[in-house]
């Protein structure tokens, strides 16, 4: 599976981005989808992570609310809507895939067998 992102910028402080997800293959729908980010000087965390389906979906505490994670299996696509930015929120974000996770087994960056690239995002205060 290769991944591809887009949709990074530059937003100010209240803004909103819709990061998009790109995957090649065709058993995309089979993969537990999830986005990670890392900030300058920090260790790659988790964002969002959603199931096969689209039916269930997981968030950090710290942008539960404010991001949304969704799918499209007829695109090969995965979405992070982000609303409500803050400048805490400026990293690189990487969608990742995976083949075998559930629950809260999908928090961890193990549990990905495929990663992006990753595409900037950028908050002013």
């Amino acid at each position: 599976v290769q991944l591809v992102e887009s949709g990074g910028g530059l937003v100010q402080a209240g803004g909103s981005l819709r990061l998009s997800c790109a995957a090649s293959g065709r058993t995309f729908s089979s993969y537990v989808m999830g986005w990670f980010r890392r900030a300058p000087g920090k260790e790659r965390e988790f964002v969002a992570g959603i199931s096969w389906s689209g039916g269930n979906t997981y968030y950090a505490d710290s942008v539960k609310g404010r991001f949304t994670a969704s799918r499209d299996n007829a695109k090969n696509t995965v979405y992070l809507q982000m609303n409500s930015l803050k400048p805490e929120d400026a990293a690189v974000y990487y969608c990742a895939a995976s083949s075998g996770c559930s629950g809260y087994g999908c928090y961890g960056l193990y549990a990905y067998d495929y990663w992006g690239q990753g595409t900037q995002v950028t908050v002013s205060s």
